[in-house]
């Protein structure tokens, strides 16, 4: 066998790597943006027609989904999108807690004057999410102040740690963040923490973001609890 020949197994499609990107991500948004709710099923004709896309793509998406326990596969159901208890929520949102309080408190201590004003840009790109009639687009507005916010904190430990709940997570925050009246109050909460950022107030910042989390946790818990209520009044 020639080197050429041996090479192409080498090779990298770069072409189907970002197609196959580009479902799991348009996947992955329809479920957070409530296309499909949590126990529903996931049915592959519809994902082709929504996604434009083949079988053989759309299974690959389903795949990369489960490993971020975004959905499940139910023997002789097929995919459908995962639920999440109350009881594992505040699980969740306990690790969350003590990881994005820390990764705030990292932030005052080492971000440079560049990390501070991406993480400025980014909560008044948020603000501004928050005018439009976009969860998909406030969500995305969301999880990239949380990137700066981790940039900044200069822990890959840490970032490696929260990235592995990630889809989860955004599954919760989709879900606190349609609660009425959440969303300005988690903008006061970040613009709180934005002000210990600037201060470069460690302890004010660890509390500020800690306290965010928390508040959040409360909120997305109540919402499962009253979901959990309402299946049991229909099964009764």
């Amino acid at each position: 066998m020639k080197p050429e020949e041996a090479d192409d197994d080498f090779k990298v499609h770069r072409v189907a790597a970002v197609l196959r990107h580009s479902v799991t991500e348009s996947i992955r948004n329809a479920i957070l943006a409530g296309r499909f709710q949590p126990g529903e099923r996931l049915p592959e004709r519809e994902l082709c027609e929504m996604t434009g896309v083949s079988r053989t793509l759309v299974r690959e998406a389903l795949r990369q989904l489960e490993t971020e326990r975004l959905i499940k596969v139910i023997p002789h159901r097929g995919p459908v999108v995962e639920t999440i208890t109350p009881g594992q929520a505040d699980g969740i949102y306990r690790v969350r807690e003590e990881l994005e309080g820390l990764a705030s408190q990292l932030f005052a201590e080492r971000a440079t004057p560049e990390h501070l004003k991406a993480l400025k840009q980014a909560y008044t790109d948020l603000r501004a999410s928050h005018t439009k009639d976009d969860p998909l687009s406030q969500l995305k507005a969301k999880n990239h102040f949380y990137r700066c916010l981790l940039d900044g904190a200069g822990n890959e430990a840490l970032s490696n740690t929260l990235r592995l709940l990630n889809s989860q997570i955004m599954l919760l925050r989709s879900m606190s963040m349609a609660a009425p009246g959440r969303a300005s109050k988690s903008l006061a909460e970040l613009g709180d923490l934005l002000k210990a950022l600037e201060a470069k107030d460690e302890k004010a910042a660890r509390k500020a973001g800690s306290r965010h989390v928390r508040n959040a946790s409360a909120v997305a818990i109540n919402l499962l609890r009253q979901q959990d209520e309402k299946t049991v009044r229909k099964k009764a």
